[in-house]
Parts: C-alpha cells; sequence; structure tokens
C-alpha cells in the first residue's frame, strides 16, 4: 500500500483521533487505569527457513557461527525458568497475564500451554517463532501464515485466540484486514496510544491495544541500555501520571515483557515493586487484552 497524504496520517487503517477531544472513557468500577500485562512466550529457531525474515536478534552476546548455543541458550531461560517466575510475581497482585504465544512454541512446549491455561492465562497469536510478517510476502503467504498461527493454538490451547501480537511487531500493509477475516479481534501491534481504539476492516470486527512501546523491557533494557533500576522507577513514574490524567478521562497501560530478560533473577525484583506500587492504589483494573476489548466495545466514548 503506497503512501497516501491525507488528514493527520497516510494509511486508513484508523481515525486519527486526539485523546483530548474524546468523550471520557470510563473503566469498571470507575477505575483510572486498566493495566495489561502482556507475557511473551516465543520459541527461537536454531534453522528458520531461508525465505523467512528475522531481525538480528536483541541482546545477548554478538553473533556466532552455528550453532550460537548462548543466544539460544538465553532465549530458552525464559520458558525454563523465567516465565514461572512473571507468573507467580503478577499471581500475587491478581493480575490476569495475556500471554502472547508463538505456534512453535504451543507445538512443542505442551507443559507450557497447560500450565499458562491453568493459571487463568488469556493466550494470544504471536505467529510462527520469530519469522517477522512483511509486505514482501504475498497476500496467501501471510493469510496461511495467520491462520496456521491461529489453527495451532486452537488445537493446543483448546481456544481460539481472540488476540494477536505479531513477532517484532511486524505488518504488512493487509495485515489488519486479514487478522479481521480470520476472527482476531483485537491486535496489539500499533502503539500510539493510551486508550484501546476501533480500526477499520472491510470484513470482520477489530480494535487496537496499543501497548506502550517504551516500556517493552527489550526496547528498554537491551535496545536503549535503561538501567534496571532506572526502568523500575519508569514503570512506576509512568503509571502515576496515567493514574492522574486518568481521572478524568480512563487510561490504558499494556506493559509487554519478555521472561527470559525481566525474568531474570537480578530484575524479577524491580517488577515485583512496580506492579506493587500500581496495584496499592485504589481504581485499577488489571485485566485481561479479551475484557478490556469486551469493555471498550461497550462503552466507547464519542468525540467531544
Amino acid at each position: 500500500m503506497p503512501a497516501e497524504r491525507r488528514f493527520g496520517m497516510d494509511h486508513p487503517h484508523y481515525d486519527w483521533s486526539p485523546i483530548v477531544k474524546r468523550g471520557a472513557l470510563h473503566w469498571p468500577e470507575q477505575a483510572r487505569v486498566a493495566l495489561c500485562v502482556l507475557v511473551n512466550l516465543e520459541h527461537t529457531e536454531w534453522s528458520p527457513p531461508e525465505d523467512s525474515f528475522r531481525p538480528v536478534l536483541a541482546g545477548g552476546v554478538a553473533p556466532r557461527p552455528f550453532p550460537d548455543y548462548a543466544t539460544l541458550t538465553h532465549r530458552d531461560y525464559g520458558h525454563r525458568v523465567g516465565i514461572f517466575r512473571v507468573l507467580d510475581v503478577l499471581e500475587q497482585y491478581g493480575i490476569k497475564p495475556t500471554v502472547a504465544m508463538d505456534s512453535l512454541t504451543a507445538e512443542h512446549y505442551p507443559y507450557l500451554v497447560r500450565h499458562c491455561l491453568q493459571r487463568g492465562c488469556e493466550i494470544i497469536g504471536h505467529g510462527i517463532g520469530v519469522r517477522v510478517i512483511t509486505s514482501k510476502m504475498s497476500e496467501q503467504q501471510e493469510r496461511e501464515y495467520i491462520q496456521q498461527a491461529i489453527d495451532t493454538l486452537q488445537r493446543t490451547a483448546g481456544t481460539t485466540p481472540l488476540g494477536w501480537l505479531g513477532p517484532e511487531y511486524g505488518e504488512s500493509a493487509r495485515t489488519p484486514q486479514l487478522l479481521a477475516q480470520a476472527g482476531i479481534r483485537y491486535v496489539c501491534d500499533w502503539v500510539n496510544d493510551e486508550q484501546p481504539y476501533a480500526m477499520k476492516t472491510s470484513q470482520g470486527e477489530l480494535y487496537a491495544l496499543p501497548i506502550m512501546l517504551e516500556l517493552d523491557d527489550i526496547h528498554a533494557l537491551w535496545e536503549r541500555r535503561v538501567p534496571i533500576d532506572r526502568y523500575g522507577e519508569m514503570l512506576k513514574e509512568s503509571f502515576d501520571i496515567l493514574y492522574r490524567d486518568g481521572k478524568q478521562n480512563g487510561r490504558l497501560l499494556v506493559l509487554h515483557l519478555h521472561p527470559w530478560l525481566i525474568g531474570q533473577p537480578f530484575r524479577i525484583g524491580f517488577l515485583d515493586a512496580a506492579l506493587g506500587h500500581m496495584m496499592r492504589n485504589q481504581g485499577v483494573w488489571a485485566a485481561s487484552g479479551t475484557q478490556i476489548i469486551d469493555w471498550y466495545r461497550g462503552h466507547t466514548p464519542t468525540a467531544a
């Protein structure tokens, strides 16, 4: 899809909407902030298909000749250790996790699928490994990629995923339309707001559940090298501003976490302290992605 010079944006996926011109959004029980913690479980392949696009892996050691055990096992730490530590912290504060799970994890780690379901997690689609959707795919290739990810979760988890997070936030120009056609109801790849919003689709219904990208642990800790103590303060400070602004108009905080990173023993305490800071406040609604979107659909504020 070529760029289109238009009011506000260069694409037709949703209307531009400044938050100061919207009506007030009211969360359940007049909560000021809806908190969604999105936990990422994705399998790092040893030898992905040659025609797949994979970004240079963030963090870890410098790339090594195959097999790069240091990088591969670093990521595997999240599946073996980190995920349980992260889920324990979330359970301590009554936070229902939303787990973005790729099809390779769902296929090859059945214990993790069962464990997440037993702990009340919502599981949403997360593509296939770290193979990123791009516009270099044909429409049929992308359609099959999305359907394979959905079908695998249906088979392994016994439920149809309603949400989607692309690996590395990757999309093509047609991804929102294909997701809606496949039955996905919300997507987390768009990172431009502090409230959900409706996207425009020719078939189906799709909403954006925007992640706060600057607080994504990979983006902050690995790519920008923010010290872990400073990251903990960033989580608290961000929440405090959202909580203040949410008094007049409800706000959304979607926190995106990777267990191989934040689940390390010297980091988890900072996440624990930050979530404790948030949940000690009255008027915080900790919910899954679907719970938030379902509420928003029935209580969408109109423009002021």
